[in-house]
C-alpha cells in the first residue's frame, strides 16, 4: 500500500464526518466537560464551546485532541484486526476476494446514499450493533466527568467501538488490504479524514454543526462517497484496470 492509495480513505472519512455530527450530535449534557453520565445512546464526546479563560481553553483543546487520538487509535486497532483476516489466509481464495471487493464497494454506495438521506439501510446495521454499545457503555462510567486528557483519551478509545455504519464501511475496506499493517494504515487515513470536522465541532460546538448539517453539504459529501463506491463497482464489473482512475478506488483490485 502506498501513500496515494490512502487518499480515497481520507476523503471518505472527511465526507463521512458529516454523518458523525448528524447522528451523534455533541457532548452537550451527556458527556460535557463539566460532567455527566454515559448516555443511553451514542453521542460524540467533544468539548462544549463556551467562554473561558486561556488556561481553560488550552485544557479543552488538550481534551479534544486526546479524545480524537484515542478514537483514531481504536480505528487502527480494528483495522489491524480486520486486515489480519486477509493476512491469515481467509481471503486468499479468488472467489472470496471478488465477493469481498464487491461488498466493500456496495457498502460505500450505501454510505453515500445514507449521507444524502436517500436510503437509510445503514441505520439498521447500526441498530444491530447496539449490542456492542451496551457492553461498552458501563466502561465509560468511571471516566465521567471527562475532566482530564487521560480520561478523554480513554473515552475516545472506547468510542471507536460504538456501532457506526460509516466505520463498518471503512472496516470492510480495511479487511481487503491484505495485512494487519495495511488495514491499520487504511483506518488511520480514514480516522484522520474525520479529524478536521470533529476537532472543529469540539472547539466550535453548535456553530459548526449548523453549517455541516446543511442539505447541500450532506449531498456533496454523499456524492463523493457514492462516486468512490460506483467507481469500484465499475472496475470490478469490467475486470480490468481503469488507468489513472485506479488511484481513486478505495479498495484494491480483487
Amino acid at each position: 500500500m502506498n501513500a496515494l492509495s490512502l487518499v480515497p480513505m481520507f476523503l471518505v472519512g472527511l465526507a463521512g464526518s458529516v454523518h458523525c455530527i448528524g447522528m451523534c450530535g455533541g457532548i452537550v449534557g451527556a458527556l460535557s466537560i463539566s460532567g455527566g453520565s454515559a448516555p443511553a445512546r451514542p453521542v460524540i464526546a467533544i468539548a462544549v464551546a463556551r467562554p473561558a479563560s486561556q488556561t481553560t481553553s488550552q485544557s479543552n483543546v488538550l481534551r479534544v485532541l486526546a479524545y480524537n487520538g484515542g478514537r483514531i487509535a481504536s480505528y487502527m486497532l480494528a483495522g489491524a484486526l480486520a486486515g489480519s483476516l486477509a493476512g491469515a489466509g481467509m481471503l486468499h481464495l479468488a472467489s472470496l476476494q471478488v465477493a469481498g471487493y464487491w461488498l466493500a464497494n456496495l457498502m460505500l454506495v450505501a454510505l453515500g446514499l445514507y449521507l444524502m438521506d436517500a436510503w437509510r439501510g445503514l441505520a439498521r446495521l447500526e441498530a444491530a450493533g447496539n449490542v456492542v454499545w451496551r457492553r461498552v457503555r458501563p466502561l465509560l462510567k468511571p471516566l465521567m466527568p471527562m475532566d482530564t486528557p487521560f480520561k478523554a483519551l480513554a473515552v475516545g478509545g472506547l468510542w471507536g467501538w460504538v456501532p457506526c455504519g460509516m466505520v463498518y464501511s471503512a472496516l470492510l475496506t480495511a479487511m481487503m488490504q491484505g495485512s494487519a499493517l495495511n488495514g491499520a494504515a487504511a483506518m488511520a487515513a480514514f480516522g484522520l479524514g474525520t479529524l478536521p470536522t470533529l476537532l472543529g465541532m469540539g472547539l466550535l460546538g453548535t456553530r459548526l454543526r449548523a453549517q455541516m448539517q446543511r442539505r447541500p453539504v450532506r449531498i456533496a459529501s454523499g456524492l463523493l462517497v457514492l462516486g468512490f463506491g460506483l467507481l469500484g463497482l465499475l472496475r470490478a464489473a469490467n475486470g480490468v484496470s481503469l488507468g489513472w482512475l485506479d488511484a481513486l478506488c478505495v479498495t484494491g483490485h480483487p
